[in-house]
């Protein structure tokens, strides 16, 4: 029988030895994960810092409510543009049978009132909005977080403030109950651009408005050209909660 040489044994001893140590130092590549997952859908709606209190955030929002070069603008110059616009987007959907002549209808944040007016010359006349500021006989005064109407008072309600809602949250669940049951809401949103300086979140996706709205089903997702306003999201409330 033929020896090995001491030198090949020893090298094969020490190879052996220090084998489990470099598989520790330098572990086999398997499948790791990617370096750079997609953000999750609770990081695509970012509240906007600033707001000391509840009523600072209010004064705010009428700080733009309120600035007559403004409302003088709304009530002139974009008056007839403005509803002309709107009167399109409730014409198309009461083409797709998502609003009635007999819907009972709510405008979220009207200012002074151009959906309203927008609703009622495609037909849709029983229809009101609220605002901070009231503008009468088109809008009446309320706060969207906290909405001043009973339980399911509504057939359709449409706004084109989310990116308002300092708690999102609640201007939600504000909809959904006062949203009759098989009722339809309509939002304009931002996604691809950012909203004002007043504006008090911001959103990149339309996946957190999906999971803010429990009680409703998504029908459809369109983009739109809504005065700085690029997504239409129109959710339905179901006639059934799941128990």
């Amino acid at each position: 029988m033929k020896l090995k040489p001491p030198l090949l044994k020893y090298f094969l001893l020490s190879l052996f030895i220090s084998f489990p140590l470099l598989l520790f130092f330098f572990p086999l590549k398997t499948n790791p994960p990617p370096q750079n997952p997609p953000p999750s859908a609770a990081k695509d709606l970012k509240i906007r810092r600033g707001f000391t209190s509840y009523d600072s955030y209010i004064q705010r929002q009428l700080n733009k409510t309120l600035n007559p070069k403004l409302r003088k603008i709304w009530t002139t110059r974009d008056w007839d543009r403005k509803v002309q616009v709107f009167a399109g987007f409730f014409q198309n959907l009461k083409q797709r049978n998502l609003l009635f002549n007999d819907s009972k209808a709510l405008s979220i944040g009207a200012r002074v009132g151009q959906e309203v007016e927008a609703l009622r010359r495609v037909g849709v006349n029983d229809s009101v909005g609220i605002d901070l500021v009231p503008f009468p006989p088109l809008v009446i005064k309320g706060d969207f977080h906290h909405q001043p109407f009973d339980d399911e008072t509504f057939d359709f309600e449409f706004s084109n403030v989310f990116d308002h809602a300092l708690y999102p949250d609640k201007f939600v669940a504000e909809i959904e109950r006062t949203l009759k049951r098989g009722g339809v809401c309509v939002l304009h949103v931002a996604i691809s651009r950012r909203s004002d300086k007043y504006s008090a979140n911001d959103l990149y996706s339309t996946q957190p408005l999906m999971d803010l709205f429990k009680k409703s089903e998504v029908v459809h997702i369109r983009k739109v050209d809504g005065f700085g306003l690029d997504t239409e999201v129109v959710f339905r409330k179901k006639k059934k909660e799941l128990i």
